[in-house]
């Protein structure tokens, strides 16, 4: 990959009109965001947490609808992308998306998982294009941490020529 392509994916995400958050939300156990091993990045479970701190929370298929909870996983997109970029000092570095496993606190009866973990999803195929075709699980839970609406997990491949 050419060093003139290296901010690619930042100039796609300002094209959509989007930013990534100055800084990627802190965990909230004994982890870290980003762990990198053998040319993967290893991105914890992030959730919907807006710049400001404020989390989006509810059950979806009870007080947030599918349409809202896709909104708030393309949200956790972007703190994925606010943590990789942390962690490697720019996404140019991201070779690939790999996996994502995707949350969704929802009803027993909820059916449209795969819709709302789309936010995410199709957001990373617009920042990295083919490269952000990726394999991916998606699950609704009795319940996530404080109450969110999405945690989504990832696993990034890294250029092997970069620092």
């Amino acid at each position: 990959m050419s060093r003139s392509a290296s901010l690619a994916p930042e100039v796609r995400l300002a094209q959509m009109g989007l930013s990534l958050p100055r800084h990627a939300p802190v965990p909230v156990g004994a982890f870290c965001n980003v762990r990198v091993h053998a040319g993967l990045a290893y991105v914890s479970g992030q959730g919907p947490v807006r710049a400001d701190g404020q989390l989006e929370r509810g059950k979806v298929g009870e007080d947030v609808t599918a349409e809202i909870a896709r909104t708030h996983a393309e949200l956790v997109g972007l703190n994925i992308l606010a943590a990789l970029h942390d962690e490697l000092g720019g996404l140019d570095r991201v070779a690939s998306v790999v996996k994502l496993l995707g949350l969704v606190n929802s009803t027993p009866e909820f059916e449209r998982h795969p819709f709302v973990i789309d936010g995410a999803s199709e957001l990373f195929g617009k920042v990295f294009g083919a490269a952000g075709v990726h394999a991916r699980s998606s699950l609704g839970v009795a319940s996530l941490p404080n109450q969110i609406t999405v945690e989504i997990e990832a696993i990034f491949a890294i250029h092997p020529d970069a620092p």
